[in-house]
């Protein structure tokens, strides 16, 4: 064995006796790549020879083992040192929680603030803001201090004309409709055809929708 493995194998007997509670060899491989640097067959290797050694035990559940330090090695542990070990056990949990809740709560403030404008970028919209309200107010004061105001008889007036000129459409419209549908009855073509060969262009051809009055 190389003294690369046989400090491999030294760093994994360590690591079970420290942590001292069961782990596959899949486990030890992913905890401590880095540290021992051994491939997954070497860690797998090591561990079933520290168990053939009797150094550290193995339980096999079905297709998977299952290695832990040897119990023997450690002192008997009373019950009032067991129920203090829970209790340690159990305000360490609370402190976790406690943390998490504060690392999720800073997690959020943190996205919130990524997410926020820099006081730069804010600096830049404002300015940005303010320039255009400039400009609306210079076109506002032009609108003001025109001479051309619309008057309401002259409005009026523009009203009425447009009226008119919807009224004569619709009626001229009407009558080159009724005129086109007479003669369909006796045309051997369609419509279509009909309105190409006389050179006639509706409103639709260019898109055009008749007002409302």
């Amino acid at each position: 064995m190389s003294k690369k493995d046989s400090a491999g194998v030294a760093q994994i007997l360590a690591y079970l006796n420290e942590k001292n509670r069961p782990f596959s060899a899949q486990d030890v491989f992913t905890n401590l790549q880095k540290q021992c640097g051994l491939g997954k067959t070497a860690v797998v290797k090591a561990m079933e020879q520290l168990a053939q050694e009797g150094k550290i035990r193995e339980k096999v559940y079905g297709k998977q083992k299952i290695y832990f330090a040897d119990q023997s090695q450690f002192a008997d542990v009373s019950d009032a040192e067991l129920k203090k070990m829970d209790a340690r056990i159990a305000e360490i949990g609370n402190e976790v929680q406690t943390i998490s809740q504060s690392c999720r709560q800073l997690d959020t403030e943190l996205k919130e603030l990524n997410s926020s404008l820099t006081t730069a970028e804010m600096k830049a919209q404002i300015q940005e803001l303010q320039a255009e309200c400039s400009g609306y107010r210079e076109r506002l004061e032009e609108i003001k201090s025109a001479k051309n105001h619309v008057t309401p008889e002259e409005r009026q007036k523009v009203y009425k004309e447009r009226e008119t000129y919807v009224k004569e459409w619709r009626k001229r419209k009407r009558l080159v409709t009724d005129m086109v549908e007479a003669i369909l009855e006796g045309y051997p073509k369609s419509k279509k055809q009909f309105l190409e060969e006389a050179g006639i262009e509706t409103d639709e051809d260019h898109k055009v929708t008749m007002p409302n009055i």
